[in-house]
């Protein structure tokens, strides 16, 4: 039993001087906080603008699965959906289309990534069909962001 009192004195020795060791100073907590700052000045602009460019990617994606959607349903009907019927020509049968065979889209109409409607129109000035969504701003034009994402060609870089 004598044997236990050296391993229980240094147990208690080892909590006490454990319990009494002070926590971090003022000037360590003020350095940490400063490289963690420089670190997320340097990250985040870098991953926002990652952000932006997959939403400009998505944007485009979905302009091509509406493209094989609209080729479903000419090879079909054997025309596009007119103007007025739009993309929701894909979803709900338009009167008077016997030869329709859809839903052509499984899911309802997506907005673009920005929360804008894409804008569809037959005929259109670069093909059979153009289909756009105005980027960002939700305006014609633009670059960067803003840049329109549209069914005749790929993103400009």
């Amino acid at each position: 039993m004598n044997s236990d009192k050296p391993y229980k004195t240094y147990l208690i020795n080892l909590l006490r001087s454990a319990f009494n060791k002070s926590g971090f100073t003022l000037i360590e907590l003020i350095v940490v906080i400063i490289i963690i700052g420089l670190l997320a000045a340097l990250v985040a602009p870098r991953m926002f603008g990652k952000v932006e460019k997959s939403k400009q990617k998505a944007a485009q994606a979905q302009i091509e699965l509406f493209g094989a959607a609209l080729d479903s349903f000419r090879l079909d009907v054997g025309r596009y959906p007119t103007t007025s019927e739009g993309l929701e020509a894909l979803r709900t049968r338009p009167a008077g289309l016997e030869k329709w065979d859809g839903p052509y889209l499984k899911k309802e109409i997506p907005l673009d990534p920005w929360d804008h409607r894409y804008l569809y129109t037959v005929p259109g000035a670069h093909g059979d069909y153009d289909l756009i969504s105005y980027g960002a701003d939700g305006m014609p034009g633009g670059k960067g962001e803003n840049q329109d994402i549209v069914s005749w060609k790929g993103l400009e870089q």
